[in-house]
């Protein structure tokens, strides 16, 4: 079944859809997050997956860490025991990370299990996105369709809970594959009601691929940012060449300035290779970065 048979069916027919749509907007309008150019100094967060070997030993220690380092957003993500509250019910979860002047926005999780009640669960402690962290590189484009079906799923899920969807995506959606690149196929095959993108910069810069071309080729598609840089001195094909910002070869300064333009409204930091330093030392060293890029 297309995208727009089932859309208009599901989305015209539903009166609980313009509950969620009222919902989402009443959301919105109260947050206070910072807009624009200014939030990617002084709104920036991080993927906790950064520091997903000090997180599950003390939950509670390291998010007081991360923000005396000035961030002021976490991204979640889902641990196989902690889940994505790390122990904690999502009030209580919320309630702490609050005091200590920070909000949870976002998570990454499991799409194929308990999706309905994970979108409930973020929605009743305001967050804003649930958002799919990988699919593994697919065979074939007609995989890659299937997947838009299921995110469309996904989004009208989140949609009902008054949250948005998002895919967060790694260098294969940027490869060619069958002569297309099968980002494309996902952007073009999911509703834009429905289905947001998180850009992992590096990833597409790892896939030998330009984040300003593809900023300005689906503006307001790529409402979230994942922000590391890449190594100097990687090859090519070297994949997890991760480093601390500012001492890589990516220049955040023009595209981060491009991506507000286009639509990006918030912007995690993530570092998942450590040569040299340590993750909570290199949590703390992108905070540097990102309070004084200059835009």
């Amino acid at each position: 079944m297309s995208y727009n048979r089932r859309s208009f069916i599901k989305l015209s027919a539903t009166f609980a859809s313009g509950l969620a749509f009222l919902k989402i907007s009443n959301s919105l309008a109260s947050c206070n997050t910072t807009s624009g150019i200014d939030a990617i100094n002084q709104d920036f967060g991080l993927q906790l997956y950064t520091l997903r070997d000090e997180m599950p030993k003390d939950p509670r220690g390291v998010l007081r860490q991360v923000a005396s380092f000035g961030y002021k957003q976490l991204e979640s993500y889902e641990h196989n025991q902690l889940g994505m509250f790390w122990g904690m019910e999502p009030a209580e979860f919320k309630n702490y990370v609050e005091r200590l002047g920070m909000r949870i926005t976002a998570s990454h999780a499991d799409i194929y299990k308990d999706f309905e009640r994970k979108a409930g669960e973020a929605a009743s402690i305001g967050m804003h996105y649930l958002i799919c962290p990988s699919l593994g590189s697919q065979k074939t484009l007609d995989d890659y369709k299937k997947a838009a079906d299921k995110f469309n799923e996904c989004g009208e899920i989140c949609k009902r809970n008054g949250l948005r969807f998002a895919y967060h995506n790694h260098d294969y959606t940027f490869k060619p594959l069958e002569g297309q690149i099968p980002q494309d196929v996902l952007m073009q095959n999911t509703g834009a009601d429905l289905v947001d993108y998180e850009m992992d910069i590096y990833w597409v810069v790892t896939a030998g691929q330009d984040p300003l071309t593809w900023l300005n080729k689906y503006p307001n598609r790529f409402t979230l940012g994942h922000i590391k840089d890449r190594r100097k001195d990687a090859p090519a094909s070297e994949t997890g060449a991760t480093t601390i910002l500012g001492t890589g070869s990516i220049d955040y300064n023009k595209i981060l300035k491009a991506a507000s333009s286009k639509g990006m409204k918030y912007y995690f930091v993530e570092q998942e290779h450590y040569a040299g330093t340590t993750p909570i030392d290199a949590a703390s060293a992108n905070a540097e970065f990102m309070k004084n890029l200059k835009l």
